[in-house]
């Protein structure tokens, strides 16, 4: 876990990053909240970035949510809002860790192009496949699918992704299984994600997660407040597209509205 923290802080964004990535990618969003008055926390997900264990393995997507419940707990310390804004599979473990972990001290939540559903579902026979291997050889790797050139269109992004010694290219049966049912349970039960306020960002033009389930998702929630704003011709990473300081001017657009 890592804090990047401001002399008086407004309050504390938790930071939540996707699959096969890590907490340094977000080390630019991290410095324009600190701008604007807020701590910042983030910490690499088990199996990914600096963690130990089998890198794109999981035993439980509990893990997950274990890890950004430490996080939160951490942004509790000083007693200020939290913020918890989380991308694609970070986005999705933090709507399942609202849905089971406490919300204490929980102003608002951002989620950036969240994994509710993938853009190309694996065929029926690797479906399949991965089934039977999560319960024979659960920690058997097959690549990811993720490819730079489909999560921005910002080359120097695409690049410096490339070049990163810490992503994950491969994942794991069990990894993809325990995603899939994390998605299930999700749609599912709606009714217990928490009543706050909700900013989803969703990319336009997004090949990695299925926009119409985010959507499909988020009209399903009973929530005071809540918006969806969908960035045409984006793809998934929003915050790293080249018009990325517009999309943080939403974000903090929603968050001041919250914050005095």
């Amino acid at each position: 876990m890592w804090k990047w923290e401001v002399a008086e802080p407004r309050g504390v964004v938790v930071i939540v990053h996707g699959a096969g990535e890590h907490h340094g990618r977000y080390l630019w969003l991290a410095k324009k909240w600190n701008d604007h008055g807020f701590d910042v926390v983030m910490g690499d997900l088990p199996g990914q970035g600096k963690t130990r264990g089998k890198r794109g393995h999981i035993q439980s997507f509990n893990q997950y949510l274990d890890s950004v419940e430490e996080w939160v707990n951490e942004a509790r310390v000083k007693g200020l809002p939290v913020f918890l804004l989380g991308h694609s599979m970070g986005g999705l473990v933090v709507i399942r860790t609202l849905m089971e972990r406490s919300t204490a001290m929980i102003q608002g939540v951002i989620l950036s192009s969240p994994c509710l559903g993938l853009s190309e579902p694996p065929p029926k026979t690797k479906e399949f496949a991965s089934k039977l291997l999560h319960r024979v050889a659960p920690s058997f790797s097959q690549h990811s699918g993720i490819r730079s050139e489909l999560t921005t269109r910002n080359e120097e992004v695409r690049e410096a992704y490339l070049k990163d010694e810490l992503r994950v290219t491969k994942v794991s049966a069990r990894w993809y299984q325990e995603l899939s049912k994390a998605m299930r349970l999700a749609h599912r039960y709606p009714e217990k994600f928490p009543n706050l306020p909700l900013l989803v960002l969703q990319a336009g033009e997004d090949y990695l997660v299925n926009k119409y389930e985010v959507r499909d998702w988020f009209n399903h929630l009973s929530l005071h407040e809540k918006y969806y704003k969908e960035w045409e011709g984006f793809y998934h990473e929003v915050f790293n597209e080249p018009e990325r300081e517009e999309v943080f001017r939403h974000a903090i657009g929603f968050v001041n509205l919250l914050t005095p």
